[in-house]
């Protein structure tokens, strides 16, 4: 049957789902949603944080680890384990059907506590690697000034990345050139490019959150809401088709490298006033993703509009930037505020999520 998410995939856009959890592998929704069309998912400690809170589902694993390890990151990764590697053979066929490295992905996340050490970074991404022993494992990387050079070292290695908690036009051009080098890296040291791809997530519903707030304190400018975050996803395909064009990528693309894709993140709608698929519908274009939440996936399944839109009115969403700038907003700060409250707000997550493993670990040990 064809559904929205094949027709998105005629476009050219991979749908994602950005939710996982043990319920959601065992009672079939995600073999469902890959029946649908689905191609990808991706994690977050939020989202595990989440899952490990809701109902009886993980309690017999926790259990048994509770009675041998007393770390609770590393209780975590060992639940995390076993629900990344169920979702990678879920969505193994897709991967394994698709020669360019596109589609059948699942990502799980370095410690958000890292963000701002590479080598650590890069020891933890090379772990996690290891733990799920799977080809269609992302890891995923923030694309901070220390997670930059992480990235690189990865890509070298060998090992896959989703580059996570892009705001801004520059920090995603540094993230695709951190991709290259570490392509170039691996082509000279020997390796097989075939085996490497990434994303870069490029977040875009937080941005006009950021916006609208600061236009709000400023007064006036109503015009100018809602519209940064979608200009700025426009600005980033473009950047991102003039790195992976021309002859130096064209010899690496010979070699068997895939481009870094942008992949659309924090794609459901936060402001009721605003249509609940706006970024999905706005962004569709080839080569990218757009990874939504288990109910911005149903909302666009049901009524979504599908029509190539991500290189409409590029000249306007270069002069969007601009009037933003007359308008008083500083781009540079809103894009650097939150990434660091994404940050953040990741790392906060991973506190509650061992809040949660110790709350069920007393819980259990009453039942």
């Amino acid at each position: 049957m064809r559904t929205p998410l094949h027709a998105l995939a005629e476009h050219g856009q991979s749908a994602w789902v950005d939710y996982l959890s043990r319920r959601f592998l065992r009672d079939g929704d995600l073999a469902r949603l890959v029946e649908r069309g689905l191609a990808g998912v991706t994690s977050n400690p939020t989202i595990f944080q989440g899952a490990i809170a809701e109902g009886t589902y993980y309690d017999d694993q926790l259990r048994e680890l509770l009675a041998v390890e007393p770390d609770p990151k590393e209780v975590f990764l060992a639940i995390a384990r076993e629900d990344i590697r169920s979702a990678c053979d879920a969505l193994r066929e897709v991967f394994d059907r698709d020669r360019d490295n596109r589609d059948g992905w699942v990502s799980l996340e370095v410690d958000p506590n890292l963000a701002d050490d590479t080598r650590a970074t890069v020891t933890e991404a090379a772990r996690l690697h290891r733990m799920i022993d799977r080809p269609n494992l992302f890891v995923k990387i923030p694309g901070t000034r220390a997670g930059l050079p992480a990235i690189e070292e990865t890509i070298a290695a060998g090992i896959p990345v989703n580059v996570t908690l892009l705001f801004s036009l520059d920090r995603h051009r540094a993230a695709g050139e951190a991709y290259l080098r570490g392509l170039r890296r691996l082509r000279d040291s020997g390796g097989d490019l075939r085996s490497v791809a990434s994303v870069a997530s490029f977040f875009v519903s937080r941005v006009d959150t950021e916006a609208d707030r600061r236009l709000d304190a400023t007064g006036g400018h109503e015009e100018l809401k809602g519209s940064l975050a979608i200009a700025n996803a426009k600005l980033a395909y473009q950047g991102c088709k003039e790195m992976f064009s021309g002859a130096e990528w064209a010899e690496l693309a010979a070699a068997g490298a895939s481009p870094q894709r942008c992949l659309w993140a924090s794609t459901s709608t936060k402001n009721p006033q605003y249509r609940d698929v706006r970024y999905v519908e706005q962004l569709i274009g080839p080569d990218t993703v757009n990874t939504m939440t288990t109910g911005t996936l149903e909302d666009f399944q049901d009524h979504g509009r599908i029509a190539d839109t991500l290189e409409r009115d590029v000249d306007e969403a270069r002069s969007c930037l601009d009037r933003f700038a007359a308008a008083g907003i500083d781009y540079d700060d809103v894009t650097a505020v939150l990434e660091r409250e994404g940050v953040d707000k990741f790392a906060a997550s991973f506190q509650q999520l061992f809040e949660e493993i110790t709350r069920k670990r007393d819980h259990l040990a009453r039942t």
